[in-house]
């Protein structure tokens, strides 16, 4: 089990905190390469740290909400040898009512689906080179049902994107030997949760 992932290299958007972290972590203890992507300094510094406890990581600090950042990661990921394995995990999540919603609340969550798309794309286009490779995109419950006390449509529209990306995407790189799939968690206990209900 220790080296199921080894000689291979996983690339994890948002792996400085939450599910991106807890996957990077167990990627890197099974072998992998990783590299994770995050926009918060402190964050990333402590991720790296605890992640380098158990195996190889290297640390982006990136904000794919920023299509110049999103740019030079893109430029980083085609100076890699191969990339197997990608997860998409970054996220946004403040819940508002829809008559409050802002532009700038607005253009934040399509930002990010801006940025998974086009690093999604850089990285297909390093595992088409390579054979193949998985992708994993996060997506939430909130995506298929509304839920009066947490209302998010802002949220719930940019999972959605998400998931109907993982489900085209699945069809159009199958043939490469592409894998494309996605994961709808509910509430996680996560930093994120904790910083919307507290606790």
């Amino acid at each position: 089990m220790k080296n199921q992932f080894k000689n291979k290299t996983a690339l994890i958007i948002g792996g400085n905190s939450g599910i991106g972290k807890a996957t990077a972590i167990q990627l890197a203890a099974q072998g992998a390469e990783v590299y994770i992507v995050g926009i918060t300094e402190t964050k990333l510094r402590e991720a790296k740290t605890e992640i380098e406890k158990v195996g190889n990581v290297v640390a982006h600090k990136i904000d794919i909400t920023n299509i110049e950042e999103v740019n030079q990661l893109i430029k980083m990921i085609q100076s890699l040898s191969k990339v197997d394995y990608l997860v998409n995990a970054s996220g946004i999540f403040k819940p508002k009512s829809f008559l409050d919603h802002t532009i700038v609340d607005y253009d934040a969550y399509l930002n990010l689906n801006r940025g998974f798309f086009f690093l999604t794309q850089a990285v297909a286009l390093k595992m088409k080179a390579n054979g193949g490779g998985s992708i994993v995109n996060v997506g939430s419950m909130w995506a298929k049902q509304a839920i009066k006390a947490t209302p998010s449509s802002a949220y719930s529209m940019q999972k959605a994107g998400l998931h109907s990306l993982t489900q085209h995407l699945g069809m159009e790189l199958a043939d490469l030997n592409i894998r494309v799939n996605a994961v709808s968690p509910a509430v996680v206990n996560t930093p994120v949760y904790h910083s919307v209900f507290g606790g």
